[in-house]
């Protein structure tokens, strides 16, 4: 359906509707990562992108040409400079509430087994080391360890944390309320101290873990029973298993895109 005609180019409906959609997405990229340093390499590139349509629009063959190659080599810097980050946007994507869905996480029948499994653990003194997926297949630690594909339970947990079980050293990956495997062995951070407090083998590999992949590892102290979580190369000590269930639930459950987007483009600026 046309609707009107500027010159020689000729506006349709579709038209608009298009020109409206691509602004806003570049408006709302824009707000995400305005007063970053990708805010600067983003604008540049909406420059050249805008001047390449022009050029092509007016049949500029030469100048369409230049703007072509020029909108190919700012896409592929932008890829190269910027791959963790995008690498962490696409994760933050997998975390929303709609990919869960499609994803089939039972969160809450996951979280009531660890907790619960976890508590008698820690009656027991006995340390555990939990790798619970959000959303991604972690092949490279499952190949490291001994394959169950067994349901989620806190007898389960229990029998492989044992001090007397064959399996109760090295981590257990858990994915969509399956254990996948255990006794499989986890990447040590370069990371050995957090403030004064210096870390020991197992929260090292729990931290070392969460920098690798899009997962939550859940870290049980054998000697002082303190509970830590690690997600995206940090980690928090927990004060008790309710303040864990809620974590676990923030974590597994939902999340603020906006947000972690725009914490992303926070930390590209720091760096």
């Amino acid at each position: 359906m046309e609707l009107f005609k500027i010159g020689f180019i000729t506006v349709s409906l579709i038209d608009v509707i298009d020109i409206i959609i691509v602004t806003y997405i570049f408006y709302k990229l824009y707000l995400v990562m305005r007063g970053t340093i990708a805010s600067q390499i983003f604008l540049g590139l909406t420059l050249i992108i805008i001047a390449s349509l022009i050029a092509q629009t007016f049949n500029m063959k030469s100048l369409g040409w230049i703007f072509s190659r020029l909108t190919d080599i700012w896409v592929i810097a932008f890829i190269i400079l910027f791959q963790p980050e995008i690498r962490r946007l696409l994760l933050v994507i997998g975390r929303t509430r709609i990919a869960r869905y499609f994803l089939k996480i039972n969160a809450s029948e996951t979280i009531n087994e660890i907790i619960d499994g976890l508590k008698e653990l820690r009656e027991r003194k006995q340390g555990a080391l939990i790798v619970v997926s959000k959303g991604d297949r972690l092949t490279s630690f499952v190949e490291t360890g001994e394959p169950l594909q067994a349901k989620l339970s806190k007898e389960l947990l229990i029998s492989i944390f044992n001090t007397k079980s064959p399996l109760h050293d090295g981590a257990v990956i858990v994915n969509n309320n399956i254990i996948e495997a255990a006794r499989c062995i986890l990447p040590l951070s370069s990371t050995e101290k957090i403030g004064s407090k210096k870390l020991g083998t197992r929260h090292r590999a729990g931290l070392g873990a969460s920098e690798d992949v899009n997962a939550l590892v859940i870290i049980l102290s054998e000697e002082t029973g303190g509970i830590s979580i690690a997600e995206d190369g940090n980690m928090k000590v927990c004060s008790g298993f309710e303040e864990l269930r809620r974590e676990l639930k923030k974590e597994l459950e939902t999340s603020d895109v906006k947000e972690e987007v725009k914490e992303i483009f926070e930390e590209m600026e720091e760096e």
